[in-house]
Order: structure tokens, then C-alpha cells, then sequence
């Protein structure tokens, strides 16, 4: 029987221990918002992109009491168990390798089906469109943590390698959505070794990233998003103040400037849509 895992403050909850009883859990589809922008003398408009908006995802639970006083007492626990000022996080037994991160979105009360049992239906909404994997890159990819599952788009795992130590590498998004910074999605690049000028390019994307300084072995160059750092130190003013966005599948990496051994590491989550 599939049921919800719910990551609420830190603490993983198995809504069963409250009673619960998981019915359905379902998530819309995509919300398609796209601009168009009208000409004189053209006939139609011209499609000038589109982006998704938010998602909606909906969970159907059956509660049932020892008696009727311990079905109001659960009724408590139950809504203090959705009373969230944070976000949570949501993933379904049945895709245990995605994560929601979501906020109820609807008031619901039970329908008493008897005096110790009833229904309800919740709304979540999640600000991004997409799920993200649970594990991230420089997890293990292998299936019995319940980290990965079938389904995310992963290879055999000898080839999803996010260390190299070479000036000339390729790294894989297993997702179908691109890991953009820029759209808040964490992407952590951390080069350790000596260099000077050092430069990083996806040439799949055509993006650089560029340092107009120097490192020793000992220092550590971090791609944090969009913040450019040395030893936790910014150097942004010290970049082109660009960055590196990765697109699904293959992404090919070129790196110059560096100096003698060193190790770059490539962390980031897989998104879905």
C-alpha cells in the first residue's frame, strides 16, 4: 500500500503512526504560461517564450480511531501535522527517489464516514514545477537506500562519475529539466588545487566562468550558484561574473589554468518535470 513520507522541520514522519491512511496522492499536470505579443500588419501573435508555474499536487487520506474520543484526538494531531509555516517535503512510496517541496494549500475537515473514522482530501502547492531527486550526485547510485528508483533517466552507474581530476570531462543531468542557478537550483562546483586564470566551460551550453587571480594546492575554489568564491572567501569582483548552467544529458567540461593534481567536484540534484 503506498504511503507518504512527510520531512517537516527536519524530522522524517510516517503518516501512518497518526492513523493515516493514504487513499491517492496525485499531482497536476504542468501550468503552461506563455507570453505573446501582437504586430500590426501580422496576422496571429508571435509566441515570445513560455515558462510553468506552480504545481498543484492532491492526497486523499481515510483516519480511523480506536473509539470516537481517540478519532477527535487524532482530528488534532492530523491538523497540527499540516499547520506548516515552513515548507515540507513530500515523497511518495511509490517514486521514493522524488521529492516535493510543498505548502497545504486548502482547509480540510473530515467527512465522518462513522464515529471513529473519516476522510479528507488536502491540496499542497509547490512554488516549483518540477520534483527533484532525493539523493544528489555525489550520493552513491545504487538502489538500496531508496535513494534512486527507475524512472529518473540514470545510466549504468560507472559512467554518472561528478569527480575528475582531468582538464577535459563530461558530466551527466539525468533530469529533463536544465540545472540553472539562476531558477534557484543549487548547483555547487568546488575546484581544489593550484591554477591561475582559471576558467571553466560548458561546451555544451557555450558558458564560461573565468578567474582573474590565482590558487595554491591548499586553496579551494567554489561555484556556489551564482556566488563565486575562494577559501568561503567572494572573488566575484575577480570573475566575469558569469555561470554555469547544465542541460539534460551530457554536458561536455573543458578546464584551463589549472596547475599540477587537483580534484573539481560537480553536487547538484537531478529535476523532473
Amino acid at each position: 500500500m503506498a504511503y507518504l513520507t512527510i520531512i517537516k522541520n527536519g524530522e522524517t514522519i510516517d503518516h501512518r503512526k497518526y492513523g493515516l491512511k493514504l487513499l491517492s496522492f496525485r499531482k497536476e499536470s504542468l501550468t503552461h504560461r506563455t507570453n505573446y505579443e501582437e504586430m500590426d500588419g501580422r496576422h496571429g501573435a508571435i509566441d515570445t517564450g513560455t515558462t510553468f508555474g506552480e504545481r498543484k499536487l492532491k492526497a486523499t487520506f481515510l483516519m480511523q480511531g480506536v473509539d470516537h474520543l481517540d478519532y477527535q484526538l487524532m482530528i488534532d494531531e492530523v491538523y497540527a501535522l499540516f499547520a506548516c509555516e515552513d515548507s515540507i517535503e513530500l515523497i511518495d512510496s511509490r517514486q521514493p527517489g522524488k521529492v516535493w517541496t510543498v505548502k497545504p494549500s486548502s482547509t480540510f475537515e473530515p467527512d465522518d464516514l462513522n464515529s471513529r473514522s473519516g476522510k479528507f482530501e488536502i491540496e499542497f502547492t509547490s512554488p516549483s514545477p518540477f520534483a527533484s531527486s532525493y539523493g544528489s550526485t555525489l550520493d552513491p547510485f545504487t538502489f538500496g537506500e531508496e535513494v534512486w528508483q527507475i524512472g529518473q533517466g540514470l545510466i549504468p552507474s560507472d559512467s554518472l562519475v561528478y569527480r575528475h581530476r582531468t582538464n577535459r570531462f563530461s558530466i551527466f543531468n539525468a533530469g529533463n529539466v536544465e540545472i540553472d542557478p539562476c531558477l534557484e537550483m543549487p548547483l555547487n562546483i568546488v575546484y581544489k588545487g593550484a591554477s591561475s586564470n582559471f576558467t571553466i566551460k560548458n561546451k555544451t551550453t557555450g558558458q564560461t566562468v573565468s578567474y582573474n587571480g590565482s590558487s595554491k594546492s591548499t586553496d579551494t575554489i567554489k561555484l556556489e550558484g551564482l556566488r563565486h568564491l575562494k577559501n568561503g572567501i567572494s572573488i566575484y569582483g575577480n570573475t566575469n561574473r558569469r555561470y554555469i548552467s547544465l542541460k539534460p544529458g551530457w554536458n561536455d567540461i573543458e578546464l584551463t589554468g589549472t596547475s599540477g593534481s587537483f580534484e573539481i567536484s560537480f553536487d547538484f540534484f537531478f529535476f523532473y518535470k
